[in-house]
């Protein structure tokens, strides 16, 4: 974007600052109005036929464009990728407690990679640990979806369950009819 002497056609259709337009003037004329109202001359559309230039204060046009950009930025979702380990030979009660942080995360709109690390013998038994998975990926089922299918890499096995449908408007996890307030 160009403003004052940068702007290189000789003519423009020039715009007051309160939208008024004042027809197609030379350069020199639009920017000696544009010092007389203690403004500057930037232009809009370069490359329309003549090129259009506005009257306005840049330094207060350049605030009120980052600010718009940076409210777009706030508007955008970020989705995080959390992860839980486990082993193939995890006991119900830690694959429950795995499998509700796993739930939170992705009530909370986030990502969740599943990470089944193999050492020693265990490597002797990936058909545990692919159960683990499958498991686990079943048990999610109804909030989540598999995002990429179980791989085998080195020593571990990963997959990556993705939320269903849109982000849930609240973090917390549902209530079940009939069950008490704590």
């Amino acid at each position: 974007m160009r403003i004052n002497r940068e702007i290189r056609a000789d003519k423009l259709r020039v715009i007051k600052e309160d939208g008024e337009q004042l027809g197609i003037l030379s350069l020199r004329d639009a920017l000696n109005l544009a010092s007389e109202a203690g403004l500057d001359l930037v232009e809009i559309s370069p490359t329309a036929k003549p090129p259009v230039a506005k009257i306005i204060d840049y330094g207060k046009f350049r605030y009120h464009q980052q600010k718009k950009e940076k409210d777009s930025k706030k508007a955008q979702v970020q989705i995080k990728v959390k992860e839980v380990k486990l082993k193939p030979n995890i006991d119900t009660h830690d694959f429950m407690t795995k499998l509700k942080h796993a739930r939170d995360f992705i009530l909370k709109g986030n990502k969740v990679r599943i990470s089944i690390m193999f050492r020693g013998r265990e490597m002797l038994h990936i058909d545990l640990g692919e159960k683990v998975v499958r498991d686990f990926c079943t048990e999610l089922s109804d909030i989540a979806q598999v995002e990429s299918t179980p791989k085998m890499m080195g020593r571990t096995i990963t997959t990556v369950l993705s939320p269903n449908g849109k982000r849930p408007k609240s973090a917390e996890p549902v209530k079940k009819q009939g069950e008490p307030n704590a």
